[in-house]
């Protein structure tokens, strides 16, 4: 099997790392904006380095895993899909719902598949908390409680172009819930903070968020977001029921001290960021696409698994803009597909 990866950022390298070394992967084709990045990538790996786009789809790939930025992600896949090739492509689709859909339709249409980058989905914990849902452990699940924080911010001029917390951060949030409770989200209601730095408030960003989300049998669940969290990356999930409750992300890495006199101490090393986080569920993602490719499982997360936590990341900003409750139903592409 070839593999064309198209972007070699950070992300993108982590990717390339993992595929060069599958046993079912025989070589990769990479290409960057920035050609020298992929060349130097390519000569640590023993892989190709291709100069463009173009040559990816000319010398010819058996898929293709898209980890650029997100302006180019859509008319990528419609690339890929008239090819009729399979593609794994980093979240989100587009930053908008009109190129989502439109991207997502390119796929359905050539029959090709899609899957996206949603890395939770991945991670043993929340693997866990899904299995205990369904099992039925916590009996009525009453409430959800969701947090993602980062250490430090991204850097200024990132952030024009990242849709915002809710699309950009929250976004892995309002999907891992999903797929957690195996409910979708009927409303919403969001406020944000700018309050930090100005270059928050310069790009009509926010650098703290809240939501709390009512899902459509009543849960109620709130997710909450920073971008300037200094104890450490934080990722976490509590799911409380009428006969149990647990919770996602709580290790001796979690950067959260007790003031209880028999509280836990804080921890020595604390994660620093997502790539150290959820490097294991990076790397099983990538695992199953090339199952998918081969046929041998079906499409973990596709598009329209996307376009639904992008539904409820626009509800939350149409929220926090309006400063109102926002019914789901009030934003376009609410079919969703069965979960998987």
């Amino acid at each position: 099997m070839r593999i064309g990866v198209i972007g070699t950022g950070r992300i993108g390298t982590i990717h390339a790392n993992t595929l060069s070394r599958h046993r079912d992967v025989g070589s990769l084709i990479l290409t960057d904006a920035d050609v020298s990045r992929a060349q130097d990538l390519a000569h640590r790996l023993g892989e190709t380095a291709a100069p463009g786009v173009e040559e990816i789809f000319r010398w010819g790939v058996d898929a293709v895993v898209i980890t650029t930025a997100t302006s180019a992600h859509a008319e990528l896949i419609g690339r890929a899909a008239r090819s009729g090739l399979p593609v794994f492509c980093e979240k989100p689709i587009a930053l908008d719902l009109p190129g989502t859909l439109s991207a997502i339709a390119e796929v359905e249409t050539a029959g090709t598949v899609l899957q996206m980058g949603f890395q939770r989905r991945f991670d043993a914990g929340y693997t866990g908390a899904r299995e205990a849902v369904r099992s039925g452990r916590l009996g009525r699940l009453h409430t959800v409680r969701a947090l993602t924080s980062d250490q430090t911010p991204p850097p200024a001029a990132w952030l024009p172009l990242s849709g915002g917390l809710y699309r950009d951060t929250l976004i892995h949030d309002f999907d891992v819930l999903r797929w957690v409770t195996d409910r979708e989200v009927a409303d919403v209601y969001a406020a944000g903070s700018d309050a930090g730095p100005a270059m928050f408030r310069a790009a009509g960003d926010v650098d703290t968020g809240a939501a709390l989300l009512t899902l459509d049998d009543g849960t109620l669940a709130t997710v909450t977001g920073a971008r300037m969290n200094g104890a450490g990356y934080d990722v976490r999930m509590e799911l409380a029921g009428e006969l149990d409750q647990i919770v996602v992300g709580l290790d001796d890495r979690t950067p959260i001290a007790s003031t209880e006199p028999t509280g836990p101490p804080a921890a020595d090393k604390p994660w620093t960021g997502f790539l150290e986080r959820f490097g294991p569920a990076y790397e099983a993602e990538l695992n199953a696409f090339v199952e998918v490719v081969r046929g041998e499982r079906a499409n973990p997360c596709d598009g329209r698994e996307a376009l639904q936590a992008l539904r409820v990341a626009e509800a939350c900003e149409l929220s926090r803009r309006e400063r109102r409750p926002v019914h789901l139903a009030e934003i376009p592409g609410g079919t969703a597909s069965p979960f998987v």
